[in-house]
């Protein structure tokens, strides 16, 4: 029960759902997860530190820079311990993962190229002014 209680400590926590969403797409540093939430680099750096004591991230110094990594493991493990306590109907524990899924991956694409349209209005709208 203690790594349930842990597990769920460490994800309770708002700005690291979003940093974990961010290290999904390959290792970062400090100052772009900081840019990207816009959040204060201390934050990120204490957030990072308590993901990086439960295993979920771990980091890579290159020159002055640490760039932190997502554990995918440890997260699929995290996955693991909501299956067992999750009670809501939604039959997690039968389903396939969602990356594992043709329909599931064409439905992420399509939800991607419309967010990048998104995007370029608002650049080509910023480059207007």
């Amino acid at each position: 029960m203690k790594v349930e209680a842990e597990s769920f400590k460490v994800l309770s926590v708002e700005t690291r759902i979003k940093i974990i969403e961010l290290l999904k797409a390959g290792p970062l540093s400090v100052n772009t997860i900081t840019e990207a939430l816009g959040v204060s680099q201390s934050a990120v750096s204490q957030h990072l530190r308590i993901m990086k004591q439960a295993g979920l991230v771990s980091d890579e110094r290159r020159g002055y820079h640490i760039f932190y990594s997502l554990n995918k493991d440890k997260l699929n493990k995290y996955q693991h311990e909501l299956i067992k306590v999750c009670t809501c109907g939604c039959e997690l524990s039968k389903r396939k993962k969602i990356s594992e899924t043709k329909e599931a991956l064409l439905e992420y694409k399509r939800h991607l190229e419309e967010e990048l349209k998104q995007i370029e209005k608002r650049i080509a709208k910023l480059e207007r002014w």
